[in-house]
């Protein structure tokens, strides 16, 4: 019996191949898949992993062998998956472990429409009905087997994006970007073809083994190369994507990383004044700056729990037009509710191609606090780190305390963040305050609480 709980995570599938899971595994996801989602179709994508492709594979086998058809869309990024399951209305499954290393893999699924697939909204069932055909009876064939077919969806996706975000009428911008050899490098050159844009590539060979750096532009060193770039070629941005190209990373013109919060309400306040006002999502970690950008600009800021599934079913309740993550997941109405990172940095490009300055003086605008970035800090109990911070704040004077996701504590000039992680025994902190020094007093006093 293969230990599900080790791979079955809050929002996806996720382990080491073929150790945790393999195809066989794979099959008996995909037939779960199509019996929770009660579809007569669906599509499936993969990265550029090498296991990839046979899992993917797998896993429309599993699903025909219920009767259902199955559209094959090959190689992709997983907001191009997305793409498709919206534009077919299509229950959907992409085959990524997004940034993790090239021995992991796993699957990210959707309902029709993009809508996820979660602990609360179907994983938990697909999982329940693994364990038991892996553990007895594998599941009953379908009297008639679904069709497996391949289809190109690559430039109806990149056709939607630039119809949402019009680059046409402003100024040339020399742009690098490092794909890390993730998908990046499958859906950039298509989706800027055209555009007034001169393409710097970096890393879009694809290679699901990672040979030059991890696909994950989070982490500081993961972007210096891009960095450097940037400034060596005087370009005017630097654009980053990590493995499965669902998520972008920004640097300016002097090589500087601009930080997601400042993405997020550029990306807000372009929005708004696009569709005349509306409601735009935060999580609980973003910066003071991005619901002052969303009034300032007719909006309503909503603010929620850090995770996807907590912005799109924010999103999906509130109507709301976008939605924005401090970890660089950029959320659409126009886009199903769904993140793509792609959308975002269609924007940033808008943005610096229709006015003459610097992308570090667009920005500035956006980015007016002072932040820490997170924090991990390795715990024996999380619980009872988190309560002595928590007793230490509670009666203090001028401070608020609200426990919507984690502990965020609040004055008129700081606030912090403090979160335990749900896979590993870690304790999460962001601080923001009006200067530096403020920052560093707050995270140097929390810090020494957490790690006794």
């Amino acid at each position: 019996m293969p230990d599900l709980s080790q791979i079955v995570k809050a929002y996806d599938v996720r382990g080491v191949v073929p150790d945790q899971w393999d195809e066989a595994l794979a099959e008996l996801f995909g037939a779960a898949f199509a019996q929770v989602t009660g579809s007569d179709a669906i599509v499936v994508g993969h990265d550029m992993r090498p296991s990839s492709p046979g899992l993917t594979r797998a896993f429309g086998r599993g699903a025909a062998a219920r009767g259902v058809d199955v559209t094959e869309i090959g190689l992709c990024s997983t907001d191009q998956l997305y793409f498709a399951s919206g534009q077919l209305s299509l229950p959907g499954a992409m085959f990524t472990a997004s940034h993790n290393p090239a021995r992991y893999n796993g699957i990210k699924m959707c309902r029709a429409g993009a809508a996820p697939v979660g602990q609360d909204t179907g994983l938990a069932e697909i999982r329940a009905l693994v364990e038991e055909w892996a553990g007895s009876v594998a599941p009953a064939p379908a009297a008639t087997a679904g069709t497996i077919t391949e289809r190109d969806v690559l430039a109806d996706y990149a056709a939607h994006l630039r119809g949402l975000v019009d680059l046409t009428a402003g100024r040339p911008l020399k742009v690098v970007v490092d794909a890390g050899n993730g998908m990046g490098g499958h859906t950039v050159p298509t989706v800027l073809a055209g555009l007034p844009v001169e393409l710097v590539p970096m890393y879009f060979e694809l290679d699901g083994t990672f040979p030059n750096h991890e696909a994950n532009p989070l982490a500081p060193e993961n972007i210096v190369d891009l960095q450097a770039e940037v400034r060596e070629l005087g370009a005017d941005i630097g654009l980053a994507f990590d493995g499965d190209a669902d998520r972008c990373f920004v640097v300016d013109e002097r090589g500087e990383p601009v930080p997601p919060s400042a993405v997020t309400a550029l990306v807000a306040a372009r929005e708004l004044d696009k569709h005349g006002g509306g409601t735009v999502i935060h999580n609980c970690i973003t910066s003071w700056s991005v619901p002052e950008v969303v009034r300032e600009h007719g909006g309503t800021p909503v603010r929620t729990r850090v995770g996807h599934s907590f912005i799109k079913g924010e999103m999906a309740r509130t109507g709301a037009i976008f939605g924005g993550e401090h970890s660089a997941h950029y959320y659409f109405r126009d886009f199903w509710n769904a993140d793509t990172g792609m959308l975002a940095a269609l924007h940033v490009l808008a943005a610096l191609g229709g006015q003459d300055g610097p992308l570090s003086q667009l920005v500035a605008e956006y980015n007016r606090y002072a932040a820490s970035g997170e924090i991990n800090s390795t715990v024996d109990d999380q619980t009872a780190r988190a309560a002595a911070v928590r007793a230490a704040y509670a009666d203090r004077p001028g401070t608020e305390l609200d426990e919507l996701d984690g502990l965020t504590v609040t004055t008129a000039d700081w606030w912090f963040n403090l979160r335990a992680s749900n896979t590993e025994p870690l304790l999460r902190l962001n601080v923001e305050a009006r200067d530096r020094a403020t920052v560093e007093k707050v995270r140097d006093e929390v810090l020494a609480l957490v790690r006794g």
